[in-house]
């Protein structure tokens, strides 16, 4: 029984071919990483090499995965969007939806990390793992079930949810989503539904700018099994923790889930580019360890993490690697390189109390 860390150097070839390019590249037109597009593999790779230059790796149980099966994929996506995706990645790339370009190969690449989380929800859904890590690239989180965006070729998480129910291992699935984006599609794959629980925390009026408030809270069999908690921008470290104490574990606690899957970006980090919140290494490996002794509570420890967003290159391995720690119970640590600066980067101590006081307001409006 171990933690278990799931990956595969495939995954780091996920390109977006020549997507921000007006010239055709080769001779002396060097390409961009990943084609241009923020979503890069350095960030994963980085994360990976940190891990092994510390030594943390070798506590983990590495692993690889099959690609999610079709059958996998048509319970989430429609055959339309399958085969129309499988056609132009055979025929050498290009774009489906918004902001999702994909270079030739890009659907068996997508296929793969959706494998990735579906193994690693399998393998702690039956024991044979105590809970694990998918480092799944491209993400999934914003991916609608016809049309995908935000970098989502695929929804990892859910197709995962989906294979796992289908072989009867879960019945009531937690999903609680921390990247500083909205997970949009996710709620909208299980919005209808009482069998599944979806809580995101997300800066608020960031991407997409029209999903995410508040009162959207489900609809028909499930009305009041969607949570979203819009937080302003800059908050940081005491404001991510009171929204975990405040909203997210007493609405786990409530709903009793026999597995909590988590979305596990890390742009809400404090220098990340595409966001303006002021997370810390520190605060997302704190609320790992809330959420792993919530898991232990309500579901004998059954938690997984899926990678989505964060992209800064610097930072993300040091987020990735305090959280991985906390996941696994170790105690080997990465010195966050920006600790000595945290002080002053953080909301002062009136932002902070708005901060926390927005978030109650919010708890009351969900009747949390």
């Amino acid at each position: 029984m171990a933690t278990g860390f799931f990956w595969d150097e495939r995954c780091f070839w996920h390109a977006g071919g020549n997507y921000t390019f007006t010239m055709p590249i080769g001779g002396l037109v060097q390409p961009l990483a990943a084609g241009g597009i923020p979503e890069n593999p350095e960030t994963k790779r980085r994360l990976k090499n940190l891990m092994e230059v510390t030594g943390l790796i070798h506590e983990l149980d590495l692993r690889s995965a099959d690609l999610a099966s079709r059958e996998a994929l048509l319970r989430v996506h429609p055959e339309s969007y399958i085969d129309e995706f499988k056609r132009l990645s055979d025929a050498g790339g290009g774009e489906l939806g918004l902001r999702t370009p994909f270079a030739k190969g890009g659907f068996e690449i997508a296929s793969l990390s959706a494998g990735l989380a579906v193994a690693a929800v399998d393998a702690v859904a039956t024991g044979t793992l105590d809970n694990a890590y998918a480092l799944s690239r491209p993400p999934g989180h914003h991916c609608l079930p016809d049309y995908p965006n935000g970098f989502c070729l695929l929804a990892n998480i859910a197709i995962a949810v989906e294979a796992a129910k289908a072989k009867g291992l879960a019945k009531r699935v937690a999903v609680l989503d921390w990247d500083v984006h909205h997970g949009n599609g996710t709620e909208a794959i299980f919005y209808d539904r009482d069998d599944v629980l979806t809580i995101s925390l997300h800066q608020e009026g960031n991407y997409p700018l029209e999903t995410g408030a508040v009162a959207n809270r489900g609809k028909g069999a499930g009305e009041g099994y969607n949570i979203n908690l819009p937080m302003h921008a800059g908050s940081g470290h005491t404001a991510y923790l009171h929204a975990m104490d405040r909203v997210v574990i007493p609405a786990l606690e409530a709903y009793k889930p026999d597995m909590i899957i988590v979305a596990c970006g890390f742009d809400a980090a404090i220098i990340d580019p595409l966001a303006r919140m002021q997370a810390t290494a520190a605060t997302f490996g704190e609320m790992t360890q809330r959420i792993k002794e919530t898991a232990e509570r309500l579901c004998d420890g059954k938690l997984v993490l899926v990678h989505e967003g964060g992209y800064s290159e610097a930072y993300v391995p040091f987020c990735g690697h305090a959280t991985i720690a906390a996941l696994a119970g170790s105690q080997t640590e990465a010195p966050d390189p920006l600790a000595p600066a945290h002080h002053n980067r953080q909301p002062t101590p009136a932002f902070d109390a708005f901060l926390r006081q927005s978030i109650d307001a919010m708890a009351e409006q969900l009747n949390i």
